[in-house]
């Protein structure tokens, strides 16, 4: 079964496009000749990217200005995606921030902005596809960024653990709202992953120190999370609704 031809002709919308895994995810689309839809804030990184992606192999692509954060912001970019007359048949909820600091000195602002990317943005961009696939009488498949933050916990980062344990609720919860309708909804849970986010704190003594708790005692990378995405991406996964997978090296069975 060749996933990746499965993907070719479909439109994939991936936020969080203009770094990191969202890019990772981007390029897989284009290299599997899918229509792709990148969204994110910094609209140059987007208007680079969206050149290299038409070099790889996509079809289509469609550069959207999209904040999460803003309803107002998602609202506009699935105007215009209606207006090309094209849905969307996959939707990956990539865009995320993380923050550190301890629970009792963190500031209130520092915790809702968090939220309204993490779990608010989430929530509605899911429900925008959504909703024009169930008016349309039609599937399509979400694909929620988590991480095995939102199964396990560790000091400094609550905001950003307790925005990931509800990104896995809330695709199990919309799971099984919305398998009536044909739309699956699934999460990636990522371990830690070297991204140019991360590159600078895994050179030092702590970031060391975490990859030897990994049991495979190495950063995985983002493209060895492609395979999960095509499962969740296309009908090889068409009987996979509201499954939380984790790809980190074994991070989570090792012990306490």
């Amino acid at each position: 079964m060749d996933m990746g031809a499965m993907l070719a002709g479909k439109r994939v919308l991936v936020t969080g496009a203009s770094s990191g895994l969202g890019e990772n995810f981007a390029r897989l689309a284009a290299r599997c000749k899918a229509k792709v839809v990148i969204g994110a804030r910094r609209k140059s990184r987007l208007d680079a990217l969206a050149k290299e992606l038409t070099e790889l192999g996509a079809p289509e692509v469609t550069v959207l200005e999209m904040d999460v954060a803003s309803e107002e912001s998602i609202d506009a970019a699935f105007a215009e995606i209606d207006a090309s007359g094209d849905m969307l048949d996959v939707v990956v909820n990539n865009a995320g921030v993380s923050n550190d600091g301890v629970a009792l000195k963190l500031p209130t602002a520092d915790f809702d902005s968090l939220m309204a990317i993490n779990v608010r943005g989430v929530w509605l961009v899911a429900v925008r596809a959504a909703q024009r696939w169930a008016a349309a009488g039609r599937g399509g498949s979400i694909i929620n960024i988590a991480s095995i933050q939102g199964e396990r916990v560790m000091n400094g980062i609550t905001p950003y653990s307790t925005s990931k344990a509800a990104v896995v609720h809330m695709t199990k919860s919309l799971a099984l709202e919305w398998a009536r309708y044909g739309i699956r909804v699934n999460a990636i849970e990522p371990g830690y992953i070297g991204t140019e986010m991360t590159d600078v704190m895994w050179e030092t003594d702590y970031g060391k120190a975490l990859i030897k708790r990994i049991p495979m005692r190495r950063l995985g990378k983002p493209e060895e999370l492609n395979g999960l995405f095509l499962l969740f991406a296309t009908e090889a996964g068409s009987w996979m609704t509201g499954a939380c997978v984790p790809v980190d090296g074994g991070h989570l069975c090792s012990s306490l």
